[in-house]
Protein backbone atom coordinates (compact mmCIF):
# COMPACT_ATOMS: atom_id res chain seq x y z
CA UNK A 1 0.00 0.00 0.00
CA UNK A 2 1.41 3.38 -1.03
CA UNK A 3 2.36 5.75 1.78
CA UNK A 4 2.43 9.53 1.91
CA UNK A 5 6.18 9.33 1.37
CA UNK A 6 5.64 7.26 -1.78
CA UNK A 7 3.19 9.81 -3.20
CA UNK A 8 5.46 12.70 -2.28
CA UNK A 9 8.51 11.04 -3.84
CA UNK A 10 6.58 10.52 -7.09
CA UNK A 11 5.53 14.15 -7.17
CA UNK A 12 9.09 15.27 -6.51
CA UNK A 13 10.12 13.19 -9.53
CA UNK A 14 7.49 14.98 -11.64
CA UNK A 15 8.72 18.30 -10.33
CA UNK A 16 12.23 17.58 -11.55
CA UNK A 17 10.91 16.41 -14.93
CA UNK A 18 8.98 19.66 -15.34
CA UNK A 19 12.15 21.62 -14.66
CA UNK A 20 14.08 19.55 -17.23
CA UNK A 21 11.41 20.45 -19.81
CA UNK A 22 12.10 24.12 -19.13
CA UNK A 23 8.79 24.56 -17.33
CA UNK A 24 8.76 26.77 -14.23
CA UNK A 25 6.45 24.94 -11.80
CA UNK A 26 6.18 27.99 -9.53
CA UNK A 27 5.81 31.12 -11.73
CA UNK A 28 5.26 34.46 -10.05
CA UNK A 29 2.34 35.58 -12.20
CA UNK A 30 -1.04 34.35 -13.38
CA UNK A 31 -3.74 35.59 -15.75
CA UNK A 32 -7.49 35.25 -15.25
CA UNK A 33 -10.28 36.82 -17.30
CA UNK A 34 -13.24 35.10 -15.61
CA UNK A 35 -13.87 33.17 -12.41
CA UNK A 36 -15.69 29.84 -12.43
CA UNK A 37 -18.93 31.24 -10.98
CA UNK A 38 -19.09 33.73 -13.87
CA UNK A 39 -18.49 31.04 -16.51
CA UNK A 40 -21.54 29.17 -15.22
CA UNK A 41 -23.72 32.22 -14.61
CA UNK A 42 -23.01 33.87 -17.99
CA UNK A 43 -22.62 30.79 -20.18
CA UNK A 44 -25.05 31.98 -22.88
CA UNK A 45 -23.05 35.19 -23.35
CA UNK A 46 -19.65 33.47 -23.13
CA UNK A 47 -20.27 30.38 -25.27
CA UNK A 48 -17.58 29.99 -27.99
CA UNK A 49 -15.61 32.95 -26.59
CA UNK A 50 -12.03 32.63 -25.37
CA UNK A 51 -11.43 32.94 -21.65
CA UNK A 52 -8.64 32.28 -19.18
CA UNK A 53 -9.39 30.62 -15.85
CA UNK A 54 -7.33 29.48 -12.88
CA UNK A 55 -7.89 26.97 -10.12
CA UNK A 56 -6.81 23.90 -8.19
CA UNK A 57 -7.11 20.49 -9.86
CA UNK A 58 -9.79 18.39 -8.18
CA UNK A 59 -9.68 15.37 -10.52
CA UNK A 60 -8.05 14.14 -13.73
CA UNK A 61 -9.47 11.57 -16.17
CA UNK A 62 -7.66 10.38 -19.32
CA UNK A 63 -9.12 8.49 -22.29
CA UNK A 64 -6.47 8.09 -24.98
CA UNK A 65 -6.30 11.38 -26.90
CA UNK A 66 -8.89 12.97 -24.60
CA UNK A 67 -8.56 14.21 -21.04
CA UNK A 68 -10.91 15.85 -18.59
CA UNK A 69 -9.70 17.94 -15.65
CA UNK A 70 -11.98 19.38 -12.96
CA UNK A 71 -10.75 22.57 -11.29
CA UNK A 72 -12.03 24.76 -8.48
CA UNK A 73 -11.29 28.35 -7.48
CA UNK A 74 -12.57 30.05 -4.33
CA UNK A 75 -16.23 29.84 -5.35
CA UNK A 76 -18.62 26.98 -4.64
CA UNK A 77 -18.70 25.57 -8.20
CA UNK A 78 -16.24 23.47 -10.19
CA UNK A 79 -15.41 23.67 -13.91
CA UNK A 80 -14.55 20.95 -16.39
CA UNK A 81 -11.60 21.35 -18.76
CA UNK A 82 -11.94 19.43 -22.02
CA UNK A 83 -8.56 18.55 -23.54
CA UNK A 84 -8.17 16.96 -26.97
CA UNK A 85 -4.91 16.18 -28.76
CA UNK A 86 -4.39 18.57 -31.64
CA UNK A 87 -6.31 21.42 -29.96
CA UNK A 88 -3.53 22.43 -27.60
CA UNK A 89 -0.04 23.89 -27.56
CA UNK A 90 2.55 22.10 -29.70
CA UNK A 91 6.07 21.40 -28.48
CA UNK A 92 7.64 24.02 -30.73
CA UNK A 93 5.30 26.68 -29.40
CA UNK A 94 5.68 25.90 -25.71
CA UNK A 95 5.59 29.09 -23.67
CA UNK A 96 6.80 29.99 -20.21
CA UNK A 97 5.47 27.30 -17.82
CA UNK A 98 3.22 25.87 -20.59
CA UNK A 99 2.65 22.15 -20.91
CA UNK A 100 1.96 20.19 -24.04
CA UNK A 101 -1.28 18.40 -23.25
CA UNK A 102 -2.45 15.73 -23.20
CA UNK A 103 1.08 14.44 -23.90
CA UNK A 104 2.43 15.84 -20.61
CA UNK A 105 -0.72 15.50 -18.55
CA UNK A 106 0.93 12.72 -16.54
CA UNK A 107 3.03 15.42 -14.90
CA UNK A 108 -0.11 16.96 -13.38
CA UNK A 109 -1.69 15.83 -10.11
CA UNK A 110 -4.72 16.66 -8.04
CA UNK A 111 -3.94 19.66 -5.88
CA UNK A 112 -1.86 21.42 -8.55
CA UNK A 113 -2.86 24.97 -9.44
CA UNK A 114 -3.12 25.69 -13.16
CA UNK A 115 -4.02 28.47 -15.59
CA UNK A 116 -6.02 27.47 -18.67
CA UNK A 117 -7.03 29.37 -21.81
CA UNK A 118 -9.66 28.19 -24.27
CA UNK A 119 -13.21 28.60 -25.52
CA UNK A 120 -16.36 28.17 -23.45
CA UNK A 121 -18.41 25.18 -24.59
CA UNK A 122 -20.69 22.33 -23.60
CA UNK A 123 -19.65 18.71 -24.01
CA UNK A 124 -21.92 16.07 -25.53
CA UNK A 125 -23.18 15.31 -22.02
CA UNK A 126 -24.24 18.95 -21.63
CA UNK A 127 -21.60 19.95 -19.09
CA UNK A 128 -20.28 23.50 -19.24
CA UNK A 129 -16.56 23.25 -20.00
CA UNK A 130 -13.49 25.00 -21.36
CA UNK A 131 -12.07 23.61 -24.58
CA UNK A 132 -8.41 23.91 -23.67
CA UNK A 133 -5.96 25.64 -26.03
CA UNK A 134 -3.11 26.18 -23.56
CA UNK A 135 -2.34 25.16 -20.01
CA UNK A 136 0.20 26.60 -17.58
CA UNK A 137 1.13 25.10 -14.25
CA UNK A 138 1.10 27.69 -11.47
CA UNK A 139 1.95 25.53 -8.47
CA UNK A 140 3.09 21.92 -8.24
CA UNK A 141 1.58 20.32 -5.12
CA UNK A 142 3.91 17.81 -3.45
CA UNK A 143 1.32 16.20 -1.19
CA UNK A 144 -2.00 14.72 -2.33
CA UNK A 145 -5.12 16.30 -0.88
CA UNK A 146 -7.06 13.58 1.01
CA UNK A 147 -10.59 12.78 -0.07
CA UNK A 148 -11.85 12.81 3.51
CA UNK A 149 -10.61 14.01 6.87
CA UNK A 150 -12.52 13.01 9.98
CA UNK A 151 -9.95 12.96 12.79
CA UNK A 152 -10.72 16.05 14.92
CA UNK A 153 -7.13 16.69 15.99
CA UNK A 154 -5.88 16.37 12.42
CA UNK A 155 -8.63 18.65 11.12
CA UNK A 156 -7.77 21.41 13.61
CA UNK A 157 -4.01 21.04 13.17
CA UNK A 158 -4.14 21.17 9.35
CA UNK A 159 -7.10 23.43 8.84
CA UNK A 160 -5.90 24.33 5.34
CA UNK A 161 -6.57 20.69 4.43
CA UNK A 162 -9.81 20.57 6.38
CA UNK A 163 -11.24 23.51 4.43
CA UNK A 164 -10.42 21.82 1.13
CA UNK A 165 -11.87 18.45 2.09
CA UNK A 166 -14.88 19.83 3.99
CA UNK A 167 -16.27 22.82 2.04
CA UNK A 168 -18.84 23.54 4.78
CA UNK A 169 -15.97 24.44 7.12
CA UNK A 170 -14.65 26.95 4.61
CA UNK A 171 -18.12 28.46 4.21
CA UNK A 172 -18.30 28.87 7.99
CA UNK A 173 -15.34 31.23 7.91
CA UNK A 174 -16.86 33.20 5.07
CA UNK A 175 -19.86 33.71 7.35
CA UNK A 176 -17.50 34.63 10.20
CA UNK A 177 -16.13 37.40 8.02
CA UNK A 178 -19.68 38.55 7.25
CA UNK A 179 -20.48 38.50 10.98
CA UNK A 180 -17.76 41.03 11.80
CA UNK A 181 -18.40 43.02 8.63
CA UNK A 182 -22.08 43.33 9.58
CA UNK A 183 -21.12 44.41 13.11
CA UNK A 184 -18.86 47.11 11.71
CA UNK A 185 -21.45 48.24 9.12
CA UNK A 186 -24.20 48.56 11.72
CA UNK A 187 -22.13 50.66 14.09
CA UNK A 188 -20.73 52.94 11.37
CA UNK A 189 -24.22 53.47 9.97
CA UNK A 190 -25.31 54.42 13.50
CA UNK A 191 -22.62 57.09 13.71
CA UNK A 192 -19.87 55.21 15.58
CA UNK A 193 -16.17 55.68 14.79
CA UNK A 194 -13.83 52.69 14.80
CA UNK A 195 -10.61 53.18 16.76
CA UNK A 196 -8.04 50.39 16.99
CA UNK A 197 -6.33 50.63 20.36
CA UNK A 198 -3.16 49.00 21.66
CA UNK A 199 -3.03 45.31 22.50
CA UNK A 200 -0.14 45.78 24.98
CA UNK A 201 -1.18 47.47 28.22
CA UNK A 202 0.71 48.47 31.33
CA UNK A 203 -2.39 47.58 33.38
CA UNK A 204 -4.87 44.91 32.33
CA UNK A 205 -8.40 46.10 32.99
CA UNK A 206 -12.01 46.07 31.91
CA UNK A 207 -12.83 42.45 32.78
CA UNK A 208 -12.40 39.71 35.36
CA UNK A 209 -9.70 37.57 33.75
CA UNK A 210 -6.08 36.49 34.12
CA UNK A 211 -3.86 38.27 31.56
CA UNK A 212 -0.95 37.03 29.49
CA UNK A 213 2.33 38.76 30.31
CA UNK A 214 5.05 39.75 27.83
CA UNK A 215 8.17 41.89 27.96
CA UNK A 216 9.07 44.90 25.84
CA UNK A 217 12.83 45.14 25.42
CA UNK A 218 12.74 48.77 24.25
CA UNK A 219 11.31 49.93 27.58
CA UNK A 220 12.61 47.01 29.65
CA UNK A 221 9.12 46.65 31.07
CA UNK A 222 6.51 43.93 31.33
CA UNK A 223 3.21 44.48 29.56
CA UNK A 224 -0.09 42.63 29.55
CA UNK A 225 -1.98 41.50 26.47
CA UNK A 226 -5.34 43.20 26.75
CA UNK A 227 -8.20 41.28 28.30
CA UNK A 228 -10.74 43.90 27.23
CA UNK A 229 -11.14 46.91 24.93
CA UNK A 230 -12.96 48.89 27.59
CA UNK A 231 -10.71 51.35 29.39
CA UNK A 232 -8.92 52.81 26.31
CA UNK A 233 -12.30 53.38 24.64
CA UNK A 234 -13.57 55.18 27.74
CA UNK A 235 -10.46 57.35 27.68
CA UNK A 236 -11.58 58.36 24.18
CA UNK A 237 -14.87 59.58 25.65
CA UNK A 238 -12.80 61.75 27.98
CA UNK A 239 -10.97 62.95 24.85
CA UNK A 240 -14.25 64.18 23.37
CA UNK A 241 -15.41 61.32 21.14
CA UNK A 242 -19.08 60.45 21.52
CA UNK A 243 -19.51 57.11 19.69
CA UNK A 244 -16.51 54.77 19.44
CA UNK A 245 -15.90 51.06 18.95
CA UNK A 246 -13.02 48.63 18.54
CA UNK A 247 -12.97 45.18 16.94
CA UNK A 248 -9.96 42.95 17.46
CA UNK A 249 -8.24 40.22 19.42
CA UNK A 250 -8.21 40.01 23.19
CA UNK A 251 -6.39 37.50 25.38
CA UNK A 252 -7.44 35.76 28.59
CA UNK A 253 -5.06 33.29 30.20
CA UNK A 254 -7.68 30.71 31.06
CA UNK A 255 -8.55 27.18 30.05
CA UNK A 256 -10.20 26.07 26.85
CA UNK A 257 -13.88 25.20 26.84
CA UNK A 258 -16.60 24.74 24.25
CA UNK A 259 -17.42 28.45 24.70
CA UNK A 260 -14.04 30.02 25.42
CA UNK A 261 -10.62 30.39 23.81
CA UNK A 262 -7.67 32.17 25.47
CA UNK A 263 -7.35 34.25 22.27
CA UNK A 264 -10.47 35.40 20.47
CA UNK A 265 -11.93 38.37 18.62
CA UNK A 266 -14.28 40.75 20.34
CA UNK A 267 -16.01 44.10 19.90
CA UNK A 268 -16.86 46.88 22.34
CA UNK A 269 -18.72 50.12 21.71
CA UNK A 270 -19.19 53.20 23.93
CA UNK A 271 -21.90 55.79 23.43
CA UNK A 272 -21.74 59.13 25.23
CA UNK A 273 -24.93 60.70 26.61
CA UNK A 274 -26.79 57.35 26.33
CA UNK A 275 -28.03 55.19 29.21
CA UNK A 276 -28.57 51.45 29.56
CA UNK A 277 -32.17 51.59 28.29
CA UNK A 278 -30.96 53.12 25.03
CA UNK A 279 -28.18 50.54 25.00
CA UNK A 280 -30.69 47.68 25.17
CA UNK A 281 -32.65 49.08 22.23
CA UNK A 282 -29.45 49.47 20.19
CA UNK A 283 -28.42 45.91 21.06
CA UNK A 284 -31.73 44.50 19.86
CA UNK A 285 -31.35 46.28 16.54
CA UNK A 286 -27.70 45.32 16.22
CA UNK A 287 -28.10 41.58 16.83
CA UNK A 288 -30.98 41.40 14.34
CA UNK A 289 -28.96 43.27 11.72
CA UNK A 290 -26.01 40.91 12.19
CA UNK A 291 -28.26 37.84 11.90
CA UNK A 292 -29.91 39.15 8.75
CA UNK A 293 -26.60 39.96 7.06
CA UNK A 294 -24.71 36.84 8.14
CA UNK A 295 -27.28 34.05 8.00
CA UNK A 296 -30.37 35.58 6.42
CA UNK A 297 -32.52 34.43 9.34
CA UNK A 298 -33.30 35.33 12.95
CA UNK A 299 -34.30 31.82 14.00
CA UNK A 300 -31.66 29.30 15.08
CA UNK A 301 -31.33 25.80 16.48
CA UNK A 302 -28.21 25.67 18.64
CA UNK A 303 -25.75 22.83 19.15
CA UNK A 304 -27.61 21.50 22.20
CA UNK A 305 -31.00 21.69 20.45
CA UNK A 306 -32.18 24.93 22.05
CA UNK A 307 -34.16 27.17 19.71
CA UNK A 308 -33.58 30.93 19.64
CA UNK A 309 -35.72 33.50 17.83
CA UNK A 310 -34.57 37.13 17.87
CA UNK A 311 -37.99 38.30 16.75
CA UNK A 312 -39.28 41.13 14.63
CA UNK A 313 -38.05 44.71 14.49
CA UNK A 314 -39.39 46.75 17.38
CA UNK A 315 -39.99 43.79 19.70
CA UNK A 316 -38.19 43.97 23.05
CA UNK A 317 -36.35 41.06 24.65
CA UNK A 318 -37.76 39.95 28.05
CA UNK A 319 -35.83 40.88 31.19
CA UNK A 320 -34.84 38.66 34.12
CA UNK A 321 -33.50 39.84 37.48
CA UNK A 322 -30.23 38.44 38.87
CA UNK A 323 -31.19 39.01 42.50
CA UNK A 324 -34.72 37.78 41.77
CA UNK A 325 -33.49 34.53 40.18
CA UNK A 326 -31.16 33.72 43.09
CA UNK A 327 -33.95 34.34 45.60
CA UNK A 328 -36.52 32.38 43.59
CA UNK A 329 -34.33 29.43 42.66
CA UNK A 330 -32.00 29.11 45.67
CA UNK A 331 -33.60 31.23 48.44
CA UNK A 332 -30.44 33.32 48.49
CA UNK A 333 -30.57 37.01 49.44
CA UNK A 334 -27.44 38.29 47.68
CA UNK A 335 -27.05 41.19 50.15
CA UNK A 336 -27.65 39.38 53.44
CA UNK A 337 -26.38 35.82 53.02
CA UNK A 338 -23.03 34.63 54.35
CA UNK A 339 -20.40 33.02 52.15
CA UNK A 340 -20.81 29.81 54.16
CA UNK A 341 -24.53 29.64 53.36
CA UNK A 342 -23.87 30.31 49.68
CA UNK A 343 -21.22 27.56 49.57
CA UNK A 344 -23.57 25.12 51.28
CA UNK A 345 -26.05 25.92 48.52
CA UNK A 346 -23.35 25.22 45.93
CA UNK A 347 -22.76 21.79 47.44
CA UNK A 348 -26.49 21.06 47.59
CA UNK A 349 -26.72 21.69 43.85
CA UNK A 350 -23.66 19.65 42.94
CA UNK A 351 -21.42 22.64 42.25
CA UNK A 352 -17.74 22.78 43.13
CA UNK A 353 -16.49 24.88 46.02
CA UNK A 354 -12.89 26.00 45.47
CA UNK A 355 -10.45 27.39 48.04
CA UNK A 356 -10.20 30.77 46.32
CA UNK A 357 -13.97 31.13 45.90
CA UNK A 358 -15.39 34.32 47.36
CA UNK A 359 -18.91 35.69 47.58
CA UNK A 360 -18.92 37.04 44.02
CA UNK A 361 -17.58 33.85 42.41
CA UNK A 362 -19.97 31.68 44.42
CA UNK A 363 -23.07 33.68 43.53
CA UNK A 364 -22.00 33.65 39.89
CA UNK A 365 -21.79 29.83 39.93
CA UNK A 366 -25.37 29.59 41.16
CA UNK A 367 -26.58 31.97 38.47
CA UNK A 368 -24.70 30.09 35.77
CA UNK A 369 -26.37 26.82 36.76
CA UNK A 370 -29.80 28.39 36.23
CA UNK A 371 -28.65 30.29 33.15
CA UNK A 372 -28.20 27.03 31.26
CA UNK A 373 -31.99 26.65 31.17
CA UNK A 374 -32.56 29.98 29.39
CA UNK A 375 -32.95 29.67 25.63
CA UNK A 376 -33.55 33.41 25.36
CA UNK A 377 -33.02 35.93 24.11
CA UNK A 378 -33.43 37.77 27.41
CA UNK A 379 -31.67 40.65 29.12
CA UNK A 380 -30.26 39.89 32.56
CA UNK A 381 -30.62 42.93 34.84
CA UNK A 382 -30.42 43.80 38.57
CA UNK A 383 -26.78 42.84 39.06
CA UNK A 384 -25.37 43.97 42.45
CA UNK A 385 -22.87 46.81 42.62
CA UNK A 386 -20.29 44.66 44.43
CA UNK A 387 -20.21 42.34 41.40
CA UNK A 388 -19.59 45.06 38.80
CA UNK A 389 -16.83 47.60 39.48
CA UNK A 390 -17.33 49.61 36.28
CA UNK A 391 -21.11 50.20 36.12
CA UNK A 392 -23.30 52.99 37.45
CA UNK A 393 -25.76 52.30 40.24
CA UNK A 394 -29.49 52.28 39.71
CA UNK A 395 -31.12 55.32 41.37
CA UNK A 396 -32.66 54.85 44.79
CA UNK A 397 -29.77 53.21 46.63
CA UNK A 398 -30.89 49.61 46.06
CA UNK A 399 -27.34 48.35 45.57
CA UNK A 400 -27.96 47.34 41.95
CA UNK A 401 -26.24 48.50 38.79
CA UNK A 402 -27.58 49.75 35.49
CA UNK A 403 -26.20 46.68 33.73
CA UNK A 404 -27.73 44.33 31.18
CA UNK A 405 -26.34 41.10 29.76
CA UNK A 406 -27.78 39.51 26.64
CA UNK A 407 -28.47 35.84 27.36
CA UNK A 408 -29.40 33.14 24.87
CA UNK A 409 -28.61 29.46 24.48
CA UNK A 410 -27.85 29.26 28.20
CA UNK A 411 -24.93 31.71 27.96
CA UNK A 412 -24.24 35.40 28.51
CA UNK A 413 -23.32 36.81 25.10
CA UNK A 414 -23.16 40.58 25.69
CA UNK A 415 -22.30 42.59 28.77
CA UNK A 416 -23.28 46.26 28.89
CA UNK A 417 -24.04 49.00 31.36
CA UNK A 418 -24.34 52.68 32.08
CA UNK A 419 -20.68 53.51 32.57
CA UNK A 420 -19.35 54.67 35.91
CA UNK A 421 -17.87 58.15 35.47
CA UNK A 422 -17.49 59.19 39.12
CA UNK A 423 -13.70 59.04 39.74
CA UNK A 424 -14.07 58.80 43.53
CA UNK A 425 -16.56 55.93 43.28
CA UNK A 426 -14.40 54.26 40.61
CA UNK A 427 -11.30 54.40 42.81
CA UNK A 428 -13.24 52.87 45.70
CA UNK A 429 -14.40 49.98 43.54
CA UNK A 430 -10.89 49.44 42.21
CA UNK A 431 -9.67 49.24 45.81
CA UNK A 432 -12.28 46.59 46.59
CA UNK A 433 -11.11 44.60 43.56
CA UNK A 434 -7.51 45.00 44.70
CA UNK A 435 -8.39 43.47 48.07
CA UNK A 436 -9.76 40.46 46.20
CA UNK A 437 -6.51 40.19 44.19
CA UNK A 438 -4.48 40.41 47.39
CA UNK A 439 -6.62 37.57 48.79
CA UNK A 440 -5.67 35.35 45.85
CA UNK A 441 -8.28 36.13 43.19
CA UNK A 442 -6.12 36.49 40.07
CA UNK A 443 -9.15 37.43 37.96
CA UNK A 444 -10.13 40.45 40.05
CA UNK A 445 -9.45 43.76 38.32
CA UNK A 446 -6.19 45.67 38.75
CA UNK A 447 -6.03 49.19 40.08
CA UNK A 448 -5.63 51.48 37.06
CA UNK A 449 -4.75 54.85 38.55
CA UNK A 450 -4.27 56.43 35.11
CA UNK A 451 -7.90 55.61 34.29
CA UNK A 452 -9.02 57.19 37.57
CA UNK A 453 -7.01 60.30 36.66
CA UNK A 454 -8.67 60.35 33.21
CA UNK A 455 -12.10 60.31 34.86
CA UNK A 456 -11.07 63.28 36.99
CA UNK A 457 -10.85 65.32 33.78
CA UNK A 458 -14.49 64.41 33.14
CA UNK A 459 -16.19 61.66 31.15
CA UNK A 460 -19.79 62.24 29.99
CA UNK A 461 -22.54 59.82 30.97
CA UNK A 462 -22.38 56.86 28.60
CA UNK A 463 -23.47 53.33 27.84
CA UNK A 464 -21.00 50.66 26.71
CA UNK A 465 -21.32 47.11 25.44
CA UNK A 466 -18.97 44.29 24.55
CA UNK A 467 -19.33 40.88 22.97
CA UNK A 468 -17.00 38.23 21.60
CA UNK A 469 -17.28 35.91 18.64
CA UNK A 470 -18.94 33.42 20.99
CA UNK A 471 -22.17 34.80 19.55
CA UNK A 472 -21.03 33.56 16.14
CA UNK A 473 -19.96 30.15 17.44
CA UNK A 474 -23.27 29.68 19.22
CA UNK A 475 -25.45 30.62 16.24
CA UNK A 476 -23.25 28.50 13.94
CA UNK A 477 -23.81 25.56 16.30
CA UNK A 478 -20.09 24.82 16.76
CA UNK A 479 -17.57 24.77 19.58
CA UNK A 480 -15.04 27.56 20.08
CA UNK A 481 -12.17 25.66 18.41
CA UNK A 482 -14.36 24.74 15.46
CA UNK A 483 -15.38 28.39 15.17
CA UNK A 484 -11.94 29.84 14.38
CA UNK A 485 -9.70 29.01 11.41
CA UNK A 486 -6.52 28.13 13.33
CA UNK A 487 -7.10 27.38 17.03
CA UNK A 488 -4.12 27.09 19.36
CA UNK A 489 -3.05 23.49 19.91
CA UNK A 490 -0.25 21.92 21.89
CA UNK A 491 2.77 21.88 19.62
CA UNK A 492 3.45 18.48 18.11
CA UNK A 493 5.10 16.93 15.06
CA UNK A 494 3.76 13.64 13.75
CA UNK A 495 5.95 10.68 12.88
CA UNK A 496 5.31 10.96 9.13
CA UNK A 497 6.68 14.52 9.09
CA UNK A 498 9.76 13.41 11.01
CA UNK A 499 10.29 10.65 8.45
CA UNK A 500 9.94 13.03 5.50
CA UNK A 501 12.55 15.44 6.88
CA UNK A 502 15.14 13.20 8.58
CA UNK A 503 17.94 15.77 8.30
CA UNK A 504 16.03 18.29 10.41
CA UNK A 505 16.07 16.04 13.50
CA UNK A 506 12.57 17.18 14.47
CA UNK A 507 11.63 16.46 18.08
Amino acid sequence: MATLKDYRDERLRKLEELKKLGVNPYPSDAVRTHDIETIHAEFLDLEDKNVTVVGRIVSIRKFGKLAFIIIKDDGTLTLQLFIRKGDTTEEANRGHSELVVPAEINLLDTGDFIEVSGHVMKTQTGEISIGVKSLRILTKALRPMPTELNDKEERLRRRYVDMNVNPDVRQRFIRRSKFWQATREFLIQDGFIEVNNAVLEATAGGADASPFVTHMDALDQDFYLRISHELPLKRLLVAGFEKVFDIGARFRNENYSEEHLPEHNAMEWYWAYANWEQGMELTERMIRYICDKTWGTRQFTLMDGQKVDFGADGEHFPRVSFVGILKEQYDIDVFNTTIETIQDCLKDHGLEVEKQDNRIRSLDKLWKKYRKTLSGPVFLIDIPTFMQPLAKNQPGGNGLTEQFNLVFGGSEMCKAFSELNDPVDQLGRFMEQQKMRDAGDDEAQMLDIDFVEALEYGMPPACGLGFSERIFWSLEGVTAREGVPFPQLRNGIDETTKELYPDLKLA
